[in-house]
């Protein structure tokens, strides 16, 4: 019999005629003998440096890592929409209520932080989505509310990038028209033919087929969110230093000032206030993605105990930008304040920085886009996959180069479906093009149940809290609270929009 090797470890030197062990056994360390100090660490029996606890290629993510996919998330085009916000609540309400949604968010951002494994926080089932977290802690009929309610605000906010998009195409000719013309004369400017341009790119960003293959604009997407959240911030910094005043008022948009949509009446004041409440809470939404953004994290320590590290830190930094670039936009337009920052106009000068700021958004827009519509793509071809799979127009491929995005495989159903999602959201922006009231609407309308009602039942059913219970109490009356606030702040919006609706004549230019 040949000699041992002295270069195989002595499990694998032992075992390598036995066919039937698992691979991985190979691969996971040694069990060491001071037990007592794996304990005190917090290294679990069986801890492997190659596999997690349920077969996946081991993860490796951080505190770091996971504040800087919420900071992406959370930091979009919805930050442009804090300054009107805060101008329609005042000095004291405005920060005072954003500083509270970030207290609400922190905290439900924990409770749901909780359900990602089932049963045990270490060594318990893993739940990869928020709907799977939802089925495994409250299962029937809320699985099917939840799931709904998530794609009805994915195809809201389809729409409202839209908007977006296109009103930062129209501010970019506007600048330089103005310029052109030394801020004198009119610059009628249309917004359908920027959103049919939108809706044309993002035609073609939608044959990508799953959102894998999306990274590459997610990170530029990312960066271009920061890039014009600072320009904004700057001009907002630049425009109060040169009026040598703060602008603005402890109440808010007074009643009686004189705004596009006419003169501000008091209820019309009560519904802006109202509205107010959506946008901030759509600056903040990101409840929807933190299940998924916990399945990246790395253990040990358990993935809960990093997430709310992360959670705390990312809310933190967000925050602070949010109040620096809401309340200077606000202190430099005062009454004034524009529905989005970068539209307002009061900033002409520099106007290559404006144009460059805008051009920022529209591109992480596209990409933003595609982030938050791909899981709803997603979820209707594989309904349809499963309802027909033996139908050739539903699963058969074919492979197909596209330009900046190189080879892909092509569906017919996919590639029909998908354009005619397109082109739906984008009629639909046309009919309706106020940022402002649709942000407010998509935050109401997301922000109660997927933020506050269904963390909060998940934690009550995974911590098995007691009915009637202190804690148990405390909670129901935050959810009810909270659904309160989006009722209000839905109403408000809608009050906004149909208003907004009555001076609007569609397809037509704008000066």
């Amino acid at each position: 019999m040949l000699p041992r090797s002295r270069t195989l470890p002595p499990r694998i030197h032992d075992s390598v005629t036995d066919e039937n062990r698992d691979m991985r056994k190979y691969l996971q360390v040694e069990t060491r003998p001071k037990l007592q100090e794996d304990t005190e660490t917090g290294i679990p029996p069986g801890y492997s440096k190659c596999f997690d606890d349920d077969g996946r290629v081991k993860r490796t993510g951080t505190v770091l890592t996971a504040s800087s996919h919420i900071i992406t998330a959370v930091i979009g085009s919805g930050v442009l929409s804090l300054s009107w916000a805060i101008g329609q609540l005042g000095w004291i309400a405005g920060p005072t209520v954003m500083i509270l949604f970030a207290f609400v968010i922190y905290y439900t951002s924990c409770l749901l932080a909780e359900c990602y494994r089932t049963g045990d926080s270490v060594s318990g089932r893993r739940n990869y989505t928020y709907m799977d977290a939802v089925r495994s802690n409250l299962g029937g009929a809320k699985v099917k509310i939840c799931g709904a309610i998530q794609y009805i605000n994915l195809f809201g906010v389809a729409i409202g990038y839209t908007i977006a998009a296109s009103t930062s195409m129209m501010a970019i000719q506007r600048s330089n028209c103005y310029h052109a013309n030394n801020d004198k004369g009119p610059c009628p400017v249309s917004g359908n033919i920027y959103m049919i341009m939108f809706g044309v790119a993002e035609i073609i960003f939608s044959q990508i087929p799953d959102f894998s293959q999306v990274s590459w604009l997610s990170i530029i997407a990312a960066v271009m969110s920061f890039t014009y959240s600072t320009v904004g911030l700057g001009l907002g910094v630049a425009k109060t230093a040169e009026n040598k005043k703060f602008g603005g008022s402890l109440l808010g948009v007074s009643i009686g000032a004189v705004t596009k949509s006419g003169t501000v009446t008091p209820t019309q004041k009560v519904w802006r206030n109202l509205a107010a409440l959506g946008d901030i809470a759509f600056a903040y939404s990101y409840s929807v993605i933190l299940i998924e953004i916990q399945d990246t994290l790395k253990s040990p320590p358990a993935e809960n105990r990093t997430m709310k590290k992360a959670t705390l830190l990312s809310i933190i930094v967000t925050t602070v930008f949010y109040l620096l670039c809401g309340c200077m936009g606000y202190a430099a337009f005062g009454d004034n304040v524009p529905g989005n920052l970068l539209t307002g106009f009061g900033f002409y000068n520099p106007y290559w920085l404006l144009d460059i700021a805008n051009l920022a958004i529209v591109v992480h827009l596209v990409g933003a886009y595609q982030v938050y519509c791909q899981p709803l793509f997603a979820f209707v071809e594989k309904w349809t996959s499963e309802k027909w799979p033996n139908m050739e127009f539903m699963t058969h491929e074919y492979e197909a180069r596209l330009p900046l995005i190189g080879n892909i495989k092509l569906n017919l159903f996919r590639m029909i479906w998908r354009t005619v999602f397109v082109i739906i959201t984008t009629v639909i922006s046309m009919l309706m093009p106020f940022f402002s009231d649709v942000v407010g609407i998509l935050g109401a309308f997301g922000f109660w149940p997927l933020t506050v009602y269904f963390p909060v039942e998940m934690y009550i059913v995974h911590r098995k809290i007691k009915k009637w219970s202190t804690t148990w109490l405390a909670m129901q009356l935050l959810s009810i609270v909270c659904l309160v606030v989006s009722v209000a702040a839905a109403t408000g919006s809608v009050a906004g929009l149909m208003l907004d609706l009555k001076s609007y004549k569609p397809f037509q230019s704008s000066s």
